[in-house]
Parts: C-alpha cells; sequence; structure tokens
C-alpha cells in the first residue's frame, strides 16, 4: 500500500508541473519573456565587461593594470655621434696627433607617457648624449622627441612629442605601497615592444651607489619584475595601473636578469618632471650636511641607545643645516615628523622640498632630543629659484663639485671645484682626472660647475684652465695662439 501511495503522489506531482508548464506558455506574453531574458543576458554581459577593466579587490588579476599602461608606454630610440677608440695613422696623418672618424651609436629603451599632449618620463642615461630622439608609440606611429629637461642626480629625464589624445599613465602614491604587493613592469626588453612583467615589491629605500653625481638621490624600489636591457625608463605600476616607479637598474653577475630590479619611486619623479615642466630645472633644496647610516659599531662609538637615524659626519659651511643650529655627530631621525631611518631615506625626503622650504628636523645630540626648523637653500646658497643650467655642472664631459673649507686650506685658495666624475670630451683629452681641482677658467675665477659653464660660453669655448692635480701639483694650460 505504501509503494502504491507514492506512485500516487509522484504521478500527481508531474502532472501538476506540465500543467503549471502548459498555462505559462500559453497565457504569458512570450514577447515579454524573449525580452526579459535578452536584458538578462545584456546584464550579465555588461557586468562582464565592466569587470574584465576593473581591478578586483583581493584579486591578482594584472590584466586591467596591464590594459591600462600598455599603450602608455613608449619605446626610445636615441642616435649619437662619438669619436671612435682607435686611431687611423693615415687619417692623423692629414688631419693631426689624436684625430678620429666619429662613429653613430645607436641605443634603445622605454619611455611613459605621463599626460595627453605627450609629455613623456624615462631614464637620464636612455637619452644622455643623444643627438637625436625617437619615441615609437605602442601603435606603431613615431615621434621626434625634444628633451625638456633632465636629472642626472636621480637619472630622470622629460621628453615632449607633438600630439595630443595620447593614453597616458596617472602617477600613484609610492609611499603607500608595501613589501610583497604585486607589481607589473612595461617596457621594451631586447628591442621587443610591450612587453609585460610581474613581480612584487622586495624591498624599498635601496641605495646602490650607482649614479655618478655629487648630488645624486637614490631611494629604489627593489622588484623581482624580470628586467633587460631596453626595459630602462619602463613603467613600474601597481595592480591598479598607477604609475609607482620608474624602472632604472638590475643587478646581476652576466648582465641579464638574475631575480633583482630598481625602480626610482614617483615621490621622486613627480618632483622631478613637474620642477623640470614649471622652471625647466630641478629646484633641489640642500641642508648642506655629509651624512652615513647609524650602524651598530657607531651607536657604540657614540653611546647611541637606538641603530636608527642618519649620523651627520659634517655640515658645510655656509649650509642650511648650520644655519638652523645642527651640529656634527647629530643623528636625524626624523624630517617633518616622519620617521628617518637611513640615509637613501633622509634624502628621499628632503627631495620633495624646494629651496626656500622649511623642514622641521628632530634630532638627537649627545642622547637628548630636540628639533630645529631648517630653511633648505640651492646649489648657489640661496633660497630662490635657480635658473635653468644653473645645476648642470657637467661641462666638456665632467661634473664638478664646490670645494670643502678643508680643501681651500689644503691648497690655501679662496675657491674652486673638483671633478667628481669624468667621461669623453674636452677635460679628458687635455688629461683631467676624477680629483682635479679648477680654480680659474678662460681668466674667470669659478666656484661651481655653473660657473665653468658660463666661463666657457656653454661649453663652447676654452682658452685656459688653472688648478691642481689630484696629487696637488699646480699646472696652468692654455691654448696656443
Amino acid at each position: 500500500m505504501k509503494g502504491k501511495g507514492l506512485i500516487t503522489t509522484l504521478l500527481v506531482a508531474l502532472f501538476g508541473a506540465l500543467a503549471g508548464l502548459f498555462i505559462y506558455t500559453r497565457f504569458l506574453d512570450r514577447d515579454k519573456l524573449v525580452i526579459g531574458n535578452e536584458k538578462e543576458k545584456k546584464m550579465i554581459e555588461e557586468n562582464a565587461r565592466y569587470t574584465s577593466m576593473v581591478p578586483q579587490s583581493g584579486v591578482n588579476d594584472f590584466t586591467f593594470a596591464a590594459e591600462q599602461t600598455v599603450h602608455a608606454v613608449v619605446h626610445v630610440k636615441t642616435k649619437a655621434t662619438v669619436s671612435s677608440s682607435y686611431s687611423n695613422p693615415l687619417y692623423e696623418f692629414f688631419y693631426g696627433p689624436g684625430a678620429s672618424r666619429p662613429r653613430e651609436v645607436r641605443g634603445f629603451g622605454s619611455g611613459v607617457i605621463v599626460t595627453e599632449d605627450g609629455f613623456i618620463v624615462t631614464n637620464n642615461h636612455v637619452i644622455e648624449d643623444a643627438d637625436e630622439v625617437d619615441v615609437t608609440l605602442n601603435d606603431k606611429r613615431t615621434f621626434s622627441a625634444d628633451v625638456v629637461g633632465r636629472d642626472p642626480s636621480t637619472d630622470i629625464a622629460v621628453l615632449k612629442i607633438k600630439a595630443n589624445d595620447l593614453p597616458y599613465v596617472k602617477f600613484g602614491n609610492s609611499d603607500a605601497i608595501r613589501l610583497g604587493e604585486w607589481v607589473l613592469a612595461v617596457g621594451n626588453p631586447f628591442n621587443l615592444t610591450s612587453t609585460v612583467t610581474a613581480g612584487i615589491v622586495s624591498a624599498r629605500g635601496r641605495s646602490l651607489g650607482l649614479l655618478d653625481n655629487q648630488y645624486r638621490i637614490e631611494s629604489f624600489i627593489q622588484t623581482d619584475a624580470a628586467l633587460n636591457q631596453g626595459n630602462s625608463g619602463g613603467a613600474l605600476v601597481n595592480v591598479q595601473g598607477d604609475l609607482i616607479g620608474i624602472t632604472t637598474a638590475i643587478i646581476s653577475p652576466s648582465g641579464a636578469y638574475a631575480g633583482n630590479s630598481f625602480a626610482v619611486p614617483t615621490s621622486i619623479v613627480r618632483k622631478v618632471y613637474e620642477d623640470i615642466r614649471e622652471f625647466g630645472e630641478v629646484q633641489r633644496g640642500l641642508m648642506g650636511v655629509n651624512i652615513t647610516d647609524v650602524t651598530d659599531e657607531l651607536a657604540k662609538e657614540e653611546n647611541l641607545k637606538e641603530i636608527k637615524g642618519v649620523y651627520l659626519t659634517g655640515v658645510v659651511e655656509d649650509g642650511a643645516a648650520k644655519a638652523a643650529g645642527l651640529a656634527e655627530k647629530d643623528v636625524i631621525i626624523a624630517i617633518n615628523g616622519e620617521p628617518v631611518e637611513t640615509t637613501a631615506d633622509l634624502q628621499e625626503k628632503v627631495s620633495r622640498y624646494r629651496p626656500g622650504d622649511k623642514l622641521e628636523v628632530t634630532y638627537l645630540r649627545k642622547g637628548k632630543q630636540d628639533k630645529k626648523s631648517v630653511v633648505l637653500r640651492n646649489i648657489e646658497g640661496g633660497t630662490g629659484v635657480v635658473a635653468p643650467g644653473a645645476q648642470s655642472s657637467t661641462v666638456f664631459g665632467a661634473t664638478f663639485t664646490p670645494l670643502t673649507a678643508g680643501e681651500k686650506s689644503q691648497f690655501k685658495i679662496s675657491g674652486g671645484v673638483r671633478i667628481t666624475s669624468i667621461s669623453d670630451g674636452r677635460f679628458r683629452d687635455l688629461g683631467f682626472s676624477k680629483g682635479t681641482v679648477i680654480i680659474d677658467v678662460n681668466g674667470e675665477k669659478v666656484n661651481s660647475g655653473a660657473d665653468i659653464r658660463k666661463a666657457t660660453n656653454d661649453g663652447r669655448t676654452l682658452s685656459s684652465v688653472e688648478g691642481f692635480t689630484p696629487d696637488g701639483t699646480y699646472f696652468k694650460y692654455q691654448t696656443r695662439r
């Protein structure tokens, strides 16, 4: 009886379902049913498209960031003419000793469009010494680019192409990135355009000693995103597609990617870019201090309770720190209330400000904490805006730094500059090397790279140079008349 009852129940249920379906399809408006299905289908498709173009919280989906970035990263190609490194006896017979045929050198790298009207950020080393710079977009259009300005101390340069309605990447907040956060690097390694690689933030505030410049600022973001030759100047972005750095260098025993890549954070890049656009020159605020990290050994020597902060090994005479009352052996532990852990950290924080800006510096002196207000100064010792070219200290292939008070006393002179780096150029041809002291150029006393640039008519004329070799030997060079 129970079996028959169960069968009866099932038959009744089945009959009811069939009756309901008949009534639904017979009497309801079929057009409305179809329209309802189409709306639902359209809504699903719209949501799918929206989802594919919006970063999803908690999901490591790189497609949005890649799509947002790849069209705004350009291929930078350069052409330069340099002297040949070999000697041609026949050529020298006609043109004199040391003469050689110039040769054409081509280079390549990457750049990032940051405005719709064609401003591009790249590395200084990508375009340095280039006679011509061309930029190829992801859609294969090629433009001749003008160098708006460059800053060797941060390895950042700004280009401009004549175009509008370009895709571009927005500046992000590099201060907000965290260790272990996913990032993407977009560039043109080995001339392969539009290449995207991914990695995580491995470290922050890395100082590698890569930049050979007296005022260098190194506070790199380290990642394990794969970079190779040609990636320089490309974009490092977060998963939201915001620019957080300009990819710059790798550390590798072989010259190829080996797991460590480095980028200049946008906290530095944006300041350099805005200064170059507004003033034609980076407005760098200087504290006028010589610094080193606080180490365990140093902490013990100076009886410091904690191994943190930046130790002042000296203060520059007539500098901002000296004027504010800071002294040698002070330990800076904060800038405007933000903790300072390393020299790279201090340099990066100060680099955000311009001459004339006031910083609240928290420091330790003999174990006691205090604060001073430091008004930053420019390279010329003032607090105003410097003119284009004033901070560009590279002339005839050499860069310079003003002599310290100790160096002036050593040579018994009142002023001068010391060569901090030297590459191919007129000064190297004359036998000058790193450490050479120059006190007079073309009959004019010099105290900065800007003075040398002015005395040589922007690096176009040279009739005499007076100074000291690195071993202290006095010399005077004069062209034959």
